[in-house]
């Protein structure tokens, strides 16, 4: 038997693992629990009397989310094609459970959760990697008929709309945005009309600014975040620690667990505004190798897509890495007052089971996307699909 026959023969993980989308993985996922204790000691201490109590359940969390990862890198990401429409019925039925009182778990004045015991799960968070596979599978099938309304657009938003109106009404808006950027990401790179996608994006900006509008909270962010300083004792409150514990970071920042944010003056420290707490306390040097950290997963996930050796697999590397980049961006970009405040993670190193379980599930089949072999952009392709993801090895 040839080389090149044996190697057709083994999973597309063993194949060639990518050693630097691994190491991004694993150095975030690192920082992220130096960090959740650092940042949630004191609170811990406070609240439980006990200082390692959101370390302890976020290293649970890792550990189930390691499993996660190493079982899709060994199951390989082919085999996840066939579960796709499964996987999303599955999904479906969990965020209708989240909405049943008694059923679903209420925090912070939102309906999100599922308490499985040792973990609290929030459907919404597997919702992301399950509309990836979704249309993943969806595109791929569909490859030579997708420039067709009914076919190419219509059944894409549809999905992608229930599973919106779903979290919606979770009062989840942050993960409603991230999947309508995968799905816009994803149907342009796949060849959908640009017509098209232009006239979803007109529609959905009036049926956003109801949402925002019609909702007191919503409203309150936007108003705190057009003039934080003029309401710091108020709606402002939270973008104004941010800031001031960045600005307080300088270069080197304070030393790690020197923070003083993070002393009850910054609501949700070790969720979602963790890098304000990064930054206060590792400096500029700290947040710039966090941002590289990101930059380095988001470029090898592009190379990811480039080299998958099946449209199924280049579409799927293209949805995570679109998934991942996309959440660290608004996240970053609300920590910094770059965007109005949304309940959404920084990915791998917030606190939150379900997300971090996620993320690392999605890493596993992004790292199986990335041993395979063949170059599917290589080879006959959609010509924006290729430009997306880019060409070079």
């Amino acid at each position: 038997m040839s080389d090149d026959s044996a190697t057709a023969r083994r999973s597309p993980a063993a194949a060639s693992l990518d050693p630097w989308l691994l190491a991004a993985v694993l150095l975030l996922t690192g920082i992220g629990l130096v960090m959740v204790y650092s940042a949630s000691a004191v609170t811990a201490e406070a609240r439980v009397h006990d200082q390692f109590y959101y370390l302890k359940r976020q290293l649970v969390s890792a550990g189930v989310g390691m499993v996660l990862l190493l079982a899709f890198l060994k199951l390989g990401y082919r085999r996840l094609e066939g579960l796709a429409v499964p996987l999303l019925l599955a999904v479906v039925v969990a965020l209708v459970l989240v909405l049943i009182p008694g059923i679903g778990k209420v925090a912070g004045g939102a309906r999100r959760w599922i308490d499985l015991g040792f973990v609290r799960f929030q459907p919404a968070e597997a919702a992301k990697v399950v509309l990836v596979l979704y249309l993943a599978r969806s595109l791929s099938r569909k490859r030579e008929r997708v420039k067709l309304f009914s076919i190419g657009f219509l059944p894409h938003v549809a999905v992608t709309g229930l599973l919106v109106a779903l979290v919606i009404a979770e009062k989840d808006l942050g993960t409603a945005v991230i999947l309508g950027l995968v799905l816009l990401a994803m149907l342009f790179a796949g060849g959908v009309k640009v017509g098209y996608l232009l006239g979803a994006v007109v529609l959905a900006i009036p049926i956003g600014w109801k949402l925002v509008a019609g909702t007191p909270y919503r409203m309150q962010r936007i108003t705190a975040f057009l003039d934080p300083w003029q309401h710091r004792d108020g709606i402002g409150f939270q973008i104004v620690e941010s800031l001031l514990g960045i600005g307080n970071g300088g270069w080197l920042g304070q030393g790690l667990g020197e923070g003083k944010g993070k002393l009850f003056y910054l609501p949700a420290a070790h969720t979602d505004f963790i890098a304000a707490v990064i930054a206060e306390e590792v400096g500029l040097v700290g947040m710039s190798l966090l941002v590289l950290l990101f930059a380095l997963l988001v470029w090898r996930g592009f190379r990811a897509t480039a080299l998958a050796p099946d449209p199924f697999g280049c579409y799927l590397a293209l949805g995570l890495t679109t998934l991942i980049g996309a959440q660290a961006l608004v996240n970053l970009s609300v920590v910094l007052g770059l965007l109005p405040t949304k309940g959404l993670t920084l990915p791998f190193v917030s606190y939150g089971g379900s997300s971090l379980m996620t993320m690392l599930a999605a890493a596993g089949i992004l790292l199986s996307v990335s041993g395979g072999q063949g170059g599917f952009l290589r080879a006959q392709r959609s010509p924006r699909l290729a430009t997306a993801a880019g060409s070079t090895p």
